[in-house]
């Protein structure tokens, strides 16, 4: 009963047949998002390497590094975990196979970036939280060049 109702009503208003380029509307992608979120996990690991223990016998010296270092970790971990999340959606939702065309290692371009997000997680490496960093500023430029933009990309430190 009700399929023959929806069936009438849509004959009697016919929906246009629609097309576009992404599941959003134009300009919600941009893998600023995840350069921000990459960069706080650079700042949480340079900090946590840079952090002394205290010395032996002081309790209180030693709960508070230990709070600081937690602090640190979760942060870290937080925002990576946001950083390959941005980065995944832009990689699954926006590009298209034309994008594939224009640049034939953008799978394998992601998919290493991802692989970083998790090296940063888990792990404490300046190394890999700069090579994250590099990974998403050769993603920012293809994605601006598929838009036929120059867009400058910079870092908040």
């Amino acid at each position: 009963m009700i399929r023959k109702v929806t069936s009438k009503i849509k004959n009697y208003f016919p929906a246009p047949e629609v097309e576009a380029h992404c599941d959003g509307p134009c300009g919600v992608y941009d893998p600023a998002s995840a350069r921000i979120a990459a960069e706080a996990a650079l700042s949480m690991t340079k900090k946590i390497l840079a952090l002394e223990p205290p010395a032996g016998g002081d309790a209180a010296a030693m709960a508070a590094y230990q709070n600081t270092m937690s602090r640190y970790i979760s942060i870290k971990e937080e925002q990576t975990h946001i950083a390959k999340t941005e980065l995944l959606v832009l990689w699954t939702d926006y590009f298209k196979p034309q994008h594939l065309e224009a640049y034939p290692d953008l799978h394998d371009t992601f998919w290493k970036a991802a692989k970083l997000c998790s090296a940063v997680k888990v792990g404490v490496s300046l190394e890999n939280a700069t090579a994250l960093m590099e990974a998403i500023e050769n993603i920012h430029n293809i994605f601006w060049g598929t838009k036929g933009r120059e867009v400058a990309y910079y870092t908040a430190s």
